[in-house]
């Protein structure tokens, strides 16, 4: 396995600057998991349709900038109106428990779904390509998703149920329309198709092993002043 040091980076990403905060990234990114969906459904959506602003996916998906607007703060205005609104008029709790409780929710689903994704990314196994001058990419769509992407815990019956087959993240990525229980099956072929082509494909034997790895990449990215001349891991 590899990392490419091709600049210093940090927070898992090779164009960003590494500042002094970063060398704590390994402690406090667990809390920040935490808020993951309270991004979602706060500022995220909107920051993405702010990109895409004067692109062509608006037209690719039938629609304009303004209606895009408009349908995510009118469907936003449902969520909060029955997820928080309706909870603090109908029920006999104090409001702050109400609030709380809203907001430990996502916590919790942030954190899950944080604790998921990251492992399956961001660890020592995965590259970090940078687009050239003209915003493409070294590899093809499919051979980039073998570089940057990793399994683990691919035994686990229990646990790959419980997360829907994100588990098999490099199945996930190559197979978007496909059910996730059959990802176990399909895990075998695309194993042995990138053996015969010379592809990685990248697995951690557990969960908990995976989140070692992440761990231990987030620590390497906010010290990298202090590992970089170290050797290339083979």
């Amino acid at each position: 396995m590899r990392i490419s040091l091709r600049a210093p980076f940090s927070d898992c990403l090779p164009n960003q600057p590494l500042t002094k905060i970063h060398r704590f990234q390994h402690l406090y990114a667990w809390f920040l998991y935490t808020l993951m969906t309270i991004m979602w459904i706060t500022i995220k959506e909107f920051k993405q349709l702010r990109n895409w602003k004067g692109s062509s996916y608006f037209e690719s998906q039938g629609s304009t900038y303004g209606k895009s607007i408009f349908l995510l703060i009118f469907t936003k205005v449902i969520y909060f109106s029955y997820g928080l609104v309706l909870p603090l008029l109908l029920t006999p709790n104090p409001w702050w428990l109400t609030v709380t409780s809203f907001i430990l929710m996502h916590m919790i689903a942030g954190f899950i779904l944080g604790i998921v994704f990251q492992p399956a990314h961001t660890v020592p196994t995965s590259e970090f390509p940078i687009p050239d001058e003209h915003r493409n990419m070294e590899n093809t769509w499919a051979v980039h998703q073998m570089l940057t992407t990793a399994n683990f815990a691919p035994n686990n019956r229990l646990f790959s149920w419980y997360v829907g087959g994100l588990n098999y993240q490099i199945e996930h990525h190559l197979f978007t329309n496909i059910c996730h229980v059959h990802y176990r099956g399909l895990s075998k072929i695309v194993k042995a198709t990138a053996e015969e082509f010379g592809l990685p494909y990248q697995v951690e034997p557990t969960f908990l092993s995976a989140l070692r790895s992440h761990g231990k990449l987030l620590w390497k990215l906010g010290h990298y002043e202090e590992y970089k001349s170290a050797p290339v891991m083979a």
